[in-house]
């Protein structure tokens, strides 16, 4: 399996590449920026995008979605709860001066928590994690022990929660029941910023002693 990950925007969100060899099928989680680039690695890496999955829809993770489909196709990926927030004037792409198109903003599918996606090798379970925005969701591969979190969880830190839809306590909760429940050895992969592991967090990070 191909794992690849770099920062991209003005924001550097982390970007990340999944990668199957054997059906050369591939994912792109979070274009926040820089589609240009996200396009050319994935052409180098002879993959075929299938879809494109989206944590939430704070326009530093979504902004270059549409382009990357423009030149690559697969389907765009985000819950339903978070649809309302791409046209936000704060947070959404209305932030960026954008005026949304007939079809700049359209999502090909909503996702649906517990739901697993498969493309070729590839198999990630949705998971439901609200707080940094309404509808934020997590993708967890079992089998690899990884879990893409979005701005849910950072290392030794927390995502935000005072933007429109944002809930604090509904953010510790999700990383409590959904993230922490999780095999310690898991790593957490995040919207910015390191990686780390379930175990680490449970330890160490501030918000939950």
């Amino acid at each position: 399996m191909i794992f690849e990950q770099f920062a991209v925007g003005m924001l550097q969100t982390n970007c990340y590449i999944i990668g199957d060899p054997e059906s050369q099928k591939a994912v792109v989680i979070d274009p926040g920026g820089d589609g240009d680039r996200i396009v050319r690695r994935v052409k180098a890496l002879e993959l075929e995008l299938s879809a494109i999955l989206n944590t939430h829809a704070h326009f530093d993770h979504v902004m270059d979605a549409w382009r990357v489909k423009d030149q690559l196709g697969g389907e765009i990926h985000l819950s339903r709860e978070d649809e309302a927030l791409l046209s936000d004037r704060m947070v959404g792409m209305g932030a960026m001066g954008k005026s949304p198109s007939e079809n700049s903003n359209k999502i090909d599918r909503f996702l649906s928590e517990g739901e697993t996606l498969r493309f070729g090798n590839i198999e990630l379970q949705v998971l439901s994690t609200p707080g940094h925005t309404k509808g934020h969701m997590s993708f967890y591969m079992r089998e690899k022990g990884r879990i893409f979190v979005g701005d849910t969880l950072f290392a030794g830190s927390i995502g935000r929660t005072d933007f429109p839809g944002g809930s604090y306590e509904q953010l510790i909760q999700s990383v409590r029941e959904k993230i922490f429940t999780l095999p310690e050895e898991t790593l957490v992969l995040p919207g910015h910023g390191p990686h780390t592991t379930v175990d680490r967090e449970k330890r160490s990070n501030p918000f939950f002693r």
